[in-house]
């Protein structure tokens, strides 16, 4: 996109007359396209990602582990700005963000989640946020092997990368429970 700075020439046909551009005047077609599953990874992830929110806001007051709680400020701190990132992204393509139809933890699981106290919270904690992370990284697996937008495919790898860590110290808690 042209910009106020600099004048940005753009050329004319083989031999014709260059123009200069007006600015912000979306000048060519970007390198990559935005494919479905591009689309697909920011509407699935950004429910999955409200989801861990909601089972990290469980945590203060029932935890019973001062890491566990920090681990799940962790959470919210990373997830928040993506979520933001990727409904943004959404609408600068022309989607809306969906709404909250997330289900890697059913309400059932969530229902026991909200009951347990202690020790027993921990452990049923760290055990569905493993799961949901595991969902998460397979999401963004499938959007670096099927997507082209540079966007998606750099939050993608940075799901999967920090998921996989945190996957890793939350199966290191779950021992120490």
């Amino acid at each position: 996109m042209a910009e106020s700075g600099a004048p940005v020439i753009v050329p004319g046909d083989p031999g014709g007359p260059g123009r200069t551009a007006r600015p912000g005047e979306r000048l060519g077609e970007s390198e990559a396209r935005v494919t479905a599953a591009d689309v697909r990874f920011a509407e699935g992830m950004i429910p999955h990602h409200r989801q861990a929110l909601e089972m990290a806001a469980l945590v203060p007051p029932r935890s019973s582990s001062q890491e566990i709680r920090t681990l799940a400020e962790r959470i919210t701190a990373a997830q928040r700005p993506e979520i933001a990132a990727m409904t943004s992204w959404l609408r600068s393509v022309g989607r809306t963000a969906p709404g909250h139809d997330d289900h890697t933890v059913t309400q059932e699981q969530m229902n026991r989640l909200r009951t347990a106290r202690g020790a027993a919270f921990d452990r049923l904690f760290l055990t569905l946020m493993i799961d949901h992370h595991e969902a998460a990284v397979e999401m963004a697996g499938v959007e670096l092997k099927n997507g082209t937008d540079r966007v998606m495919r750099a939050t993608a790898a940075d799901v999967s990368s920090g998921q996989s860590i945190e996957i890793a110290r939350m199966r290191e808690l779950l021992e120490r429970i």
